[in-house]
């Protein structure tokens, strides 16, 4: 009897849930962390699209206002403000960022570091005025650099800084990061076929109706030499890509990427551009970003060893080469 009566309770549940196979698309737009922040997903009416979009900007607006090292009132630099060894209690989201860069960086040995922000910054100065930067300044700022300069309290939720005037720079893991938190709002909201892209961080679920995947770009090579953009489906994973094809300076004919080099404080020169797909896009963005510093043999042995899905296109010395991880299978 309890059986019988536990199935038809289900019975009557499923005859009440929404079936999103018949729910309209929608698509949203709005300027955040400094990028276009796009929204794609299915939902029952435009009035809910609407609102739940809303919830989703919120969040990432919410996470800005945590990870900004623009915002001088962020928390990320209410922390670097504090005095050497000063041992501060920080929000969920920014130790867990923290606590991921920190395992990335003692994984490439310190090839990803976010303690990179005084180079950086130097950095936004040289390609704003197409010079590099002064090499007294770029010395003391290398000073203030190094993974090894935070100490994590996991049980007190604690960072501590051992260097004065450090900065710290989120860059190459805060937007993936803000793009799994924005779908994590679509899910609570019920919303299970979606795309959210910040930027060149991509984040998919369910496909768009009648679609196998959610149709996305990344740059390959014909047999030809030839660098095209070629056509992926993807659904249930994330997607991101790295390297210095939009953001850039050229000085004295030489051209430096806008990621630097946290063991050198220089901008990469090395015109390596990579594609990581994994299972959220806090993991592709910041491996996609790893994997460049790294270079193509020692990312190339990273990713192997990882086991990441990672395509890297080599733009530099002559015709461009693209070389796929052996867990690559988006095109195989």
């Amino acid at each position: 009897m309890r059986v019988f009566l536990l199935f038809t309770l289900l019975l009557g549940l499923g005859c009440h849930t929404p079936r999103d196979t018949d729910w309209p698309r929608f698509e949203y737009v709005e300027p955040e962390m400094g990028i276009d922040f796009y929204l794609k997903f299915h939902a029952p009416n435009r009035t809910e699209a609407e609102r739940i979009a809303n919830l989703a900007y919120d969040r990432v607006e919410e996470l800005n206002l945590i990870f900004s090292d623009y915002h001088p009132p962020s928390e990320l630099n209410r922390l670097c403000r504090q005095p050497a060894g000063t041992e501060v209690r920080v929000s969920a989201e920014l130790f867990d960022v923290l606590q991921r860069a920190q395992t990335l960086a003692r994984e490439t040995n310190g090839a990803f570091d976010i303690t990179t922000g005084p180079v950086n910054r130097l950095w936004r100065v040289a390609r704003r005025q197409q010079r590099l930067p002064d090499p007294d300044a770029l010395k003391a700022a290398i000073k203030r650099v190094g993974h090894r300069h935070i100490k994590l309290n996991p049980e007190r939720r604690t960072i501590t800084l051992a260097v004065d005037n450090m900065q710290l720079d989120l860059g190459g893991i805060a937007k993936g990061y803000a793009v799994d938190e924005a779908m994590k709002v679509l899910r609570a909201e019920g919303i299970h076929r979606a795309y959210v892209a910040a930027d060149s961080d991509v984040l998919t679920s369910r496909p768009p109706i009648g679609k196998s995947g959610w149709e996305i770009r990344v740059a390959s090579v014909d047999r030809f030499g030839n660098v095209y953009p070629r056509t992926i489906y993807l659904k249930h994973q994330a997607l991101s890509t790295s390297g210095d094809m939009q953001q850039f300076v050229e000085i004295a004919d030489r051209r430096y990427s806008h990621i630097v080099d946290p063991r050198t404080g220089l901008g990469l020169t090395s015109r390596l551009q990579v594609t990581v797909v994994a299972g959220s896009s806090t993991t592709a963005d910041s491996r996609a970003t790893a994997i460049c510093v790294l270079g193509k043999n020692a990312g190339f042995d990273f990713a192997k060893r990882k086991r990441l899905q990672a395509n890297l296109l080599e733009l530099a010395d002559g015709k461009p080469k693209a070389t796929t991880s052996p867990a690559w299978q988006i095109w195989k």
